[in-house]
């Protein structure tokens, strides 16, 4: 829907970062006026070492499924699953339409069928410099660059002022329009006079300019003229500009291209679907028929970049990859940046990778990556543009956000109008004026299979101490009556001590347990209660004493 925002009463205007500040990843944050919500992205993070068995974490979107009748729309900036990865599990619950450049409409499209959750959105590509309405807030899409096509920042009217939120974006230096951030608009957007400027803080350690594209497209070309097997390339499956420029280039030296994981098939089938990208006729050959042709005429897209166990490149690199197999003198470019917790599964590869005769290449070495997120200059070009009265730095590690706003102070932006605010932080604006007003509950939602949120603290504790010291089971069965014992106390462990070897410890915490048990009061309500209370904390102190392990106790005693 196009046109001018409807009149609503005056604010306040108030901004709450659910995900994104503080952190990389579960970026989400939802605007507030005259009783309405707008969500802005819904992405998730990938969990960290101490969160054993857990597979995704989302935010705790506790306060939008209490207000979900509120919701005027969803809007997504981009399809990197740290922007749209719990949309799933937002629309569960909620009934809103969801907002989106078309790769990025297509590709939840596609996320959403496979989880049988399609026939519950409303799904509406939007174009760049398009508007649409929601409640009291109108939102303009405008191109910005970033490692995935279709990337957008947002200009969003509402009845205290404009607010520019980039996204994720860079400053692009490519002469194709279709991937250069719109610096006109924004400036447009300056001259109209913006409250409050929400910027991408990523990179903002990183000093002067990203690298283009064309000296990441020079050093492929080099890379492949140069390669005397097979090309292997690894690439994250959104990066859809870095795709075409391998395709083109195999092209120019007479290599097919065989594409080999299912999340790199799909996003170069929607890409090519909507014209972002193009693979000449006869050129793609199954990765099954690679073997029908000659090493160096061929190139091979692949899934894998960061080391993820179950891509393919780590199934090739483990030799567990049914068609492909590393041969001697292959040529292997990981074409991204290694995401931290990344490193030591995507160094593993790379030494395997070696072992078997391949030459690896990738950013340590060469500049194969060029990062999606704006450098120094960049950040400080786009608060020149916008021209703020306030300024919120998002997207980023607490560092992030401060260095951010020191770097605004540099440009112009006075320090009481840098707003540096954490998850659950209340951003109000009323009558031209910000202020960080208060706090929301917040936090992150653990996803373990078809568990949400069911895994907490507690359980993560104990998965690290089975982890680490592994568990003992107490068994054991006493008479109801006289409280003696029936059967047992009979103790098993796994990932504690080998029995074998270190048994007669078990043997001896067996006359521990009989201790607690002769001690314990028949007249007691709570007796078996207190027993396994007393176990557990007698063989802890026992366990930490002669071995100074902390096993998990499981005790599990039964009166008949």
């Amino acid at each position: 829907m196009n046109g001018a925002a409807p009149m609503f009463s005056q604010g306040p205007l108030r901004v709450i970062p659910l995900g994104g500040l503080g952190e990389i990843g579960l970026n989400m944050c939802v605007f507030e006026h005259s009783g309405s919500l707008l969500v802005v992205d819904a992405g998730l993070m990938f969990p960290e070492d101490y969160m054993l068995g857990v597979d995704i974490v989302i935010p705790d979107m506790s306060f939008l499924f209490a207000r979900k009748d509120d919701i005027a729309a969803i809007v997504l900036t981009h399809s990197h699953e740290d922007h749209i990865g719990a949309l799933p599990f937002l629309l569960r619950e909620v009934h809103a339409p969801v907002y989106g450049t078309p790769f990025t409409i297509e590709l939840v499209r596609y996320k959403l069928e496979e989880r049988d959750l399609l026939h519950r959105a409303d799904l509406r590509p939007m174009l760049s410099r398009q508007k649409m309405n929601a409640g009291p807030f109108e939102t303009e899409f405008v191109r910005v660059s970033h490692s995935v096509v279709d990337g957008a920042g947002l200009g969003i009217r509402t009845p205290e002022g404009l607010l520019v939120h980039t996204g994720d974006f860079r400053i692009s230096h490519m002469p194709d329009k279709d991937d250069a951030t719109d610096v006109s608009r924004f400036a447009r957007f300056g001259e109209e006079g913006v409250l409050a400027l929400f910027s991408d803080s990523t990179n903002v350690e990183k000093p002067g300019y990203t690298l283009s594209e064309w000296e990441i497209g020079q050093t492929l070309e080099k890379l492949v003229r140069e390669a005397k097997g097979r090309v292997i390339v690894a690439v994250f499956a959104s990066n859809v500009r870095r795709i075409q420029q391998i395709v083109e280039t195999a092209a120019r030296h007479g290599r097919k291209i065989a594409i080999s994981g299912r999340s790199i098939e799909v996003s170069v089938r929607i890409a090519c679907q909507l014209g972002y990208m193009a693979i000449p006729a006869g050129m793609e050959i199954d990765v099954d028929a690679v073997r029908d042709y000659p090493d160096d005429e061929v190139v091979i897209l692949t899934t894998g970049s960061q080391g993820e166990p179950m891509s393919a490149l780590a199934r090739v690199a483990s030799g567990h990859h049914k068609q492909l197999k590393v041969h001697k003198g292959d040529t292997v470019i990981l074409s991204s940046k290694f995401i931290p917790g990344n490193e030591r599964a995507i160094a593993n590869i790379i030494n395997s990778l070696y072992r078997q005769g391949a030459e690896v290449i990738y950013e340590k070495i060469s500049d194969i990556h060029v990062s999606g997120h704006a450098f120094q200059e960049e950040l400080k070009l786009m608060i020149h543009l916008t021209r703020p009265k306030y300024f919120v730095p998002v997207h980023g590690e607490y560092r992030h956000l401060i260095l951010h706003g020191r770097l605004a102070r540099q440009v112009g932006v006075p320090r009481e109008r840098v707003l540096v605010a954490e998850n659950g932080d209340i951003l109000e604006f009323k009558d031209g004026e910000g202020r960080i007003a208060g706090r929301i509950a917040t936090g992150r939602t653990l996803v373990d299979g078809k568990g949400i949120g069911d895994v907490g603290r507690s359980v993560l504790r104990e998965r690290r101490a089975l982890a680490e010291h592994g568990v003992v089971v107490v068994t054991m069965i006493l008479d109801y009556e006289t409280g003696t014992v029936l059967f047992g106390p009979e103790l098993s462990s796994r990932g504690f001590v080998f029995e074998g070897d270190k048994g007669h410890i078990l043997d001896d915490a067996v006359c521990v347990i009989l201790d607690i048990v002769e001690e314990a009061r028949l007249d007691r309500p709570d007796r078996l209660k207190t027993i396994r209370s007393e176990i557990q904390k007698a063989l802890r102190q026992y366990f930490g004493f002669v071995i100074q392990r902390k096993p998990l106790i499981v005790p599990v005693i039964l009166e008949v």
